[in-house]
């Protein structure tokens, strides 16, 4: 047998220094989306070690349920963005890189935050909203108002929308298309108040146009 080259640990330990170097920048552009994300990792493996009557419990102390919304709107507002409900991270660590970090590395952290806070914000009130106006009207059965609401992914819907700014036309209006589609479909079938959520927090995003605009240090919006 030929004995490998000397030279080839070298380029491996090349190769993989250059991939550490990648990742390591990657992360540093988009220290918000990270940090978050490490957060969330956090209380995640908490939630593993809770027992599932507590878990229920705990969670839903810490949810945008109406109940909630009433007595400390901003504590829950905050806190509910700080717990996946199911306890899966890697889908969201996936997601989190895809979309929040590439929209954090183009428009900035603080547009980027703002962008993420609107669309958790608002398209909780209005879905919250529209389902204390069921149980108001008898639509909806009373014990609605406490339903465990925790969880991300408004803002992940908002930053998906607000990403069609950054591809350039004309797939910009296939991407948008996709995306309307995508939170519009369950909307159209399930009609739950989690569904409108979504779907708000996707309109939020797309109305978030003015923050999207050219800045120094970010790419032009339009394809050279």
């Amino acid at each position: 047998m030929t004995p490998s080259s000397p030279a080839t640990p070298t380029r491996r330990r090349s190769a993989a220094g250059r991939w550490l170097r990648s990742t390591g920048s990657w992360i540093r552009s988009a220290p918000g989306t990270y940090v978050w994300l490490a957060a969330l990792f956090v209380t995640t493996v908490l939630v593993h070690f809770m027992s599932p009557d507590f878990e229920e419990d705990f969670l839903r102390q810490r949810s945008t349920n109406i109940h909630e919304l009433s007595h400390d709107p901003v504590r829950v507002l905050i806190t509910s963005a700080l717990w996946i409900d199911g306890g899966h991270w890697l889908p969201y660590a996936f997601l989190y890189t895809v979309f929040h970090a590439t929209a954090e590395r183009w428009l900035g952290t603080l547009r980027w935050l703002a962008v993420a806070v609107l669309a958790h914000v608002l398209a909780t009130l209005a879905s919250e909203g529209v389902l204390a106006w069921g149980i108001r009207h008898g639509q909806v059965v009373p014990s609605a108002a406490d339903t465990l609401d925790v969880g991300v992914s408004y803002a992940l819907a908002g930053v998906v929308a607000v990403l069609t700014y950054r591809v350039p036309a004309p797939w910009r209006y296939v991407y948008a298309f996709a995306v309307l589609v995508f939170y519009g479909v369950p909307l159209i079938t399930g009609r739950t108040f989690t569904d409108l959520g979504h779907f708000c927090a996707a309109l939020i995003g797309l109305a978030c146009y003015p923050l999207t605009r050219s800045r120094q240090g970010t790419k032009p919006l339009r394809a050279q």
